[in-house]
């Protein structure tokens, strides 16, 4: 494994491989937490893909749709830039071989979600869209010679030469430590749901990509506003099997213990408000003893099995019957908005270093992600990284040595976890955040700069400084909005986040 390479990508998920195959013909090595299309979180999206596709759809309309859901903060320029290039992409992946849904005359069938004003949701089997894209990106990355794969690697920290340059990765296989220098790295390592103990992503997804990208000193933005998936089964499995977001769109209902429908008592879109409005709600319900549940058996019924097999099967799984009785469902880490800041074409603020992926903060998603703007983000910046380290000159960089970062302990990292999901969750406070952030500060002083313990510390101090409520982010003691702000936070600024009242074009200016 050691050695140098041209082009590193860290994380085999859908920005990761969808970028390797772009870089044809580009010599490319992808380094993946485990074999190539598994444990990655892309495989578990069940909404799909959203792009202007239909007849009665623009990539306009779609760009207005993903600002007005961002609340305030998302960047018009990359809206507008994701929604125009979606169609291309999906166009692509078909080419790839994903079978997305077709109607009877063969045209590409689209589903409604949440805060859409059109049906523009590609999907495979209903459910099954993530699974669908990385099997197929997967046989697609096995047979294309320049590209290669280290299976059951993890990248544990960035190698920086004399000039800062980022210049490869440190990596662990086997219990081995050992350095891979790139002449140019690409992290597309995902989100971080793992740091909440109650998500729907893999455990293993704690923000590795933004704890080492900041240690580094990329600058990272907008880390308080985490996505909570409203409809996460409540069936005590860790990581909770997710209801799809289409299942609310086909017409199912939340409902409370005695099947009363509570949305519109809470927003005037009911089911299909705003992600961020939908799992306030059902905490609130929840909160309250009343408890919530999706009912999918008018909507849905005997037709389940085929059109939502695999929400179906999680549910058949733990003893419930989705046709016949309702599912319970409470909020769940789903989605990180915030993380490494990007220009238009993929670099971060450190020279020789990409980022794609959850793991960004590109613009696209503001305060709150529209859904199924995540696939979507994912292949757009990763064609557009592809062709900018096409037009770069090849080469492979000395690397320098770095140190081992400490790791937590397995109860430590399931305290932090619990603290994360009560104290900076859906709903949160200053005494609380306050807390949260003195017991991750106790611990950094006690062990070191763990990643985990990184990230987190950036998302609870972001949370603190935002005395407002915007999307995902509430604080039940500042419920009213400000000016719309970013957060910006650099290492060796003693985690003080710094709030610009004015959107910035950091994004949109070239990374130095």
């Amino acid at each position: 494994m050691a050695g140098g390479r041209d082009i590193l990508i860290v994380g085999g998920g859908l920005a990761g491989l969808f970028l390797a195959l772009k870089l044809a013909p580009r010599q490319c090595t992808v380094l993946t937490l485990a074999p190539l299309g598994q444990a990655a979180a892309s495989a578990w999206a069940q909404g799909g893909l959203a792009a202007a596709l239909a007849s009665d759809d623009n990539p306009d309309l779609h760009a207005a749709d993903t600002i007005a859901a961002g609340a305030g903060i998302v960047d018009p320029v990359v809206a507008r830039l994701i929604a125009h290039e979606g169609p291309a992409r999906v166009r692509d992946l078909i080419e790839v071989g994903v079978p997305f849904d077709r109607t009877p005359d063969g045209e590409l069938a689209l589903s409604l979600e949440a805060a859409h004003s059109r049906a523009r949701v590609a999907r495979v089997a209903g459910d099954l869209a993530g699974m669908a894209i990385m099997e197929a990106l997967t046989y697609a990355v096995a047979a294309s010679s320049h590209i290669e794969v280290i299976e059951n690697a993890k990248a544990i920290s960035l190698l920086q030469d004399g000039n800062g340059r980022i210049a490869g990765v440190l990596a662990q296989r086997k219990g081995v430590l050992e350095p891979i220098s790139a002449s140019e790295t690409v992290l597309c390592t995902g989100g971080s749901g793992g740091l909440y103990s109650i998500t729907t992503n893999p455990r293993s997804s704690r923000s590795d990509a933004v704890a080492m990208g900041y240690i580094a000193g990329a600058l990272v933005a907008d880390a308080e506003f985490v996505q909570f998936h409203p409809t996460a089964i409540d069936v005590g499995r860790d990581p909770a099997p997710l209801a799809t977001e289409a299942l609310r769109g086909e017409g199912a209902t939340l409902i409370d213990a005695q099947g009363r429908a509570f949305m519109r008592d809470y927003h005037k879109m009911g089911e299909l408000a705003p992600r961020d409005e939908v799992a306030r709600a059902i905490h609130a319900e929840r909160l309250a003893g009343r408890g919530a549940f999706l009912d999918c058996r008018d909507a849905v019924g005997a037709h389940f099995p085929e059109h939502f097999p695999t929400v179906f099967k999680a549910c058949m799984d733990s003893g419930i019957d989705p046709r016949t009785a309702p599912i319970p469902v409470a909020p769940a880490m789903h989605y990180h908005m915030g993380g490494l800041v990007t220009d238009l074409w993929g670099r971060t603020t450190l020279e020789g270093l990409s980022a794609c992926g959850e793991a960004t903060s590109t613009g696209a998603h503001g305060a709150n992600r529209l859904a199924s703007n995540s696939l979507l983000e994912a292949v757009v910046f990763a064609e557009r990284v592809a062709k900018r380290l096409l037009d770069c000159e090849a080469g492979v960089r000395a690397g320098a040595n770095a140190d081992e970062p400490p790791e937590l302990t397995s109860q430590k990292l399931e305290e932090l976890r619990v603290l994360m999901h009560t104290h900076v969750g859906v709903v949160r406070n200053e005494a609380s955040l306050t807390s949260t952030l003195g017991w991750i500060e106790d611990q950094l002083a006690a062990s070191g700069p763990c990643r985990a313990l990184i990230a987190a510390r950036l998302i609870t101090a972001a949370a603190l400084a935002r005395k407002e409520s915007r999307g995902g982010h509430y604080r039940s003691d500042h419920p009213g909005s400000l000016p719309p702000a970013r957060t910006l936070l650099r290492a060796g600024a003693d985690f003080a986040p710094l709030i610009t009242h004015a959107l910035t074009d950091t994004q949109n200016e070239p990374a130095t």
